[in-house]
């Protein structure tokens, strides 16, 4: 596996607006989001998250404004972006094995007869060894678990070596283990790889331990901030229309709850946001606060 470039700009978003027939989706996009960083996209349902991510692979239009990625404008390094959908948990051929899956990261297609290299192979089971699946080469689709098919599908996006991976809700429909084994992968990725990270969130929960900023859209207009800006009651309770707090339990964990009840047998502290950084990068809260 590839290390990717980590100095500056992944995407670019000057004045960008989108509309499907007559209606605006969002508008007034201007933002940059930093090479290796890893980023969630958030926003109430219908506020243009999954079109966001779209329009960055050049799949939308845009009616006002201009996008780069990776330094060329939407849809000109789509070669250097792995993508992994939503859907694919439900849509990709089960019959497929997980070998077969990932190689179509290569060939690009299952119609038609290809001859898969040596080298194709090798990509695939380095992919598939990075992502801790390689023992499951062989079996179809049909016989994994949704957790595992994610794998498949990631590393599927893995194997051409992309400098940006983007998911579109990566942890939807999978259970609790299988959300953390994939937030474990994504950290992977940008640790050892140094891979930016995009992935369309309903949840921020989960992903809180590897995010360093976040996509928001809010009132029409898609905003970019680091992490501790993000994670501030006031606007996440603006963003989402109902009552959210941001907590951190004794044990330093911290979620952002949606709604002002107390959780029975958890010590709950509100914290600033200036105090959520200082706990978001020592994992420590500073001294003077309980």
């Amino acid at each position: 596996m590839a290390h990717t470039d980590t100095t500056g700009a992944c995407i670019t978003c000057t004045d960008a607006s989108i509309k499907r027939g007559n209606k605006l989706i969002w508008s007034e996009g201007t933002f940059t989001i930093p090479r290796g960083s890893v980023t969630a996209i958030v926003g109430t349902n219908g506020a243009g998250k999954t079109t966001l991510m779209k329009a960055e692979l050049g799949l939308i239009p845009l009616a006002t404004g201009s996008m780069e990625v990776l330094g060329k404008p939407a849809g000109q390094m789509n070669s250097h972006i792995g993508y992994v959908p939503q859907t694919y948990t439900t849509e990709v051929d089960s019959s497929l094995t997980a070998e077969q899956s990932v190689l179509l990261g290569l060939t690009g297609t299952r119609f038609g007869i290809h001859i898969v290299t040596k080298a194709q192979k090798r990509k695939a089971y380095e992919a598939m060894e990075f992502i801790g699946i390689a023992d499951k080469a062989k079996m179809r689709l049909s016989e994994l678990s949704g957790g595992l098919r994610q794998r498949v599908a990631i590393a599927q996006a893995l194997v051409s070596d992309p400098e940006l991976l983007m998911l579109d809700e990566p942890l939807a429909n999978l259970d609790l283990v299988s959300q953390r084994a994939t937030v474990h992968i994504l950290a992977k990725l940008n640790r050892e790889l140094h891979m930016t990270i995009q992935a369309v969130a309903h949840d921020l929960n989960m992903l809180l331990p590897i995010l360093t900023g976040a996509v928001y859209l809010l009132d029409g207009h898609p905003h970019y901030a680091n992490l501790n800006k993000v994670l501030d009651s006031r606007l996440l309770t603006h963003l989402y229309g109902t009552n959210v707090q941001v907590v951190t339990t004794p044990q330093g964990d911290m979620f952002v709850k949606p709604t002002s009840d107390r959780l029975p047998n958890v010590s709950q502290h509100t914290h600033k946001a200036e105090e959520l950084a200082f706990l978001h990068n020592t994992g420590t809260t500073p001294k003077g606060q309980a």
